[in-house]
């Protein structure tokens, strides 16, 4: 199968990269493959300081590689859940570039509760982490449709296995999540009809970013900013994992960089990270055993369902390849 647009050509010197919640984890090491490939890098977060770290790390990348003097590494203190500060995002990138090859909708934060979870919470969660990408679309993909000095593009939405599974502990997350999920299947739906068309001029393609337990900050950053709203002294030793503090079962956020360019080079659209403790077996199984509540005449999370837990685990048991 021959993929459009390709590797090839979104990763590509002289490029233009846009990725959100760039200060650290998973963005960081996009924007670090990014401008090792040559490609302008716009690092965008609202972490001002940790941003100015990544650019640097960025920077040191370019050098390695001896990036072109008019390769750009550009930092920006932007909130996703402002569509007017991704706007102005947008504009500011097309006025330097006219193009926009690569949009990564990344920022997210954990936070939430259960279905109680008072309303400012719940939206906090969501304008961050359903809003922020659809405001990064609205933002720049009709820019890249009209733009004269590109001919393909790619947008990558980062979402979670949470927004499948729906796992119980978090639900405000879980339903952020899976509203994206719904968005970006529209999304690429759209986009693919379009790339059908011959007198289509730029060709984009939406893929859906879905990590397994990476070792990323947005727990750390999540608990400190509750220490912070309460007047709590913050303690980074207490958080589980992080970056800085790597569980072994997790993935560190290079591996799911290298993983997402691999399968994008195989034309998927449903990028489901494994990671050092559940493989893309087990994976499937869980998210077909979800599906199946429905199907099944099961009560909703089943999984977690006291009557199911042992037809689950015989689920898992029968249908796992033998090795």
């Amino acid at each position: 199968m021959t993929v459009s647009p390709s590797n090839e050509e979104i990763f590509s010197p002289g490029n233009t990269a846009v990725i959100t919640g760039a200060s650290s984890g998973i963005g960081r090491a996009t924007a670090i493959m990014c401008a090792s490939k040559g490609m302008n890098v716009w690092l965008v977060d609202v972490d001002e300081e940790e941003l100015k770290g990544a650019v640097e790390m960025v920077i040191e990348e370019k050098k390695k590689i001896g990036g072109v003097r008019e390769q750009k590494i550009v930092n920006v203190v932007a909130d996703v859940s402002s569509l007017s500060a991704m706007e102005k995002l947008s504009e500011q990138v097309f006025a330097a570039h006219n193009a926009c090859h690569f949009l990564m909708n990344n920022a997210g934060i954990g936070s939430g509760g259960g279905a109680l979870t008072p309303m400012e919470t719940l939206m906090h969660t969501m304008e961050v982490n359903t809003y922020g990408p659809i405001h990064g679309c609205l933002a720049f993909v009709p820019k890249m449709k009209s733009s004269t000095s590109q001919t393909c593009a790619l947008v990558v939405n980062t979402g979670s296995k949470q927004g499948i599974t729906m796992p119980p502990g978090n639900l405000s997350y879980n339903v952020s999540k899976a509203a994206l999920k719904a968005y970006t299947e529209g999304l690429e739906h759209e986009l693919s009809t379009e790339r059908r068309d011959e007198s289509t001029k730029v060709k984009i393609r939406a893929a859906l970013l879905i990590p397994g337990w990476t070792n990323t900050s947005i727990a750390l950053k999540d608990a400190r900013a509750k220490a912070q709203s309460s007047g709590e002294t913050f303690d980074a030793a207490k958080v589980f994992f992080h970056e800085g503090k790597p569980a072994s079962g997790a993935w560190m956020p290079q591996q799911v960089v290298d993983f997402m360019l691999n399968e994008l080079d195989e034309g998927r659209f449903y990028i489901v990270c494994p990671d050092n403790d559940v493989d893309r077996e087990t994976d499937n199984l869980r998210m077909t055993w979800t599906m199946q509540d429905i199907t099944m005449n099961r009560p909703p999370l089943s999984r977690w369902h006291p009557d199911y837990t042992e037809d689950f685990t015989e689920f898992l048991e029968k249908n796992k390849t033998k090795k």
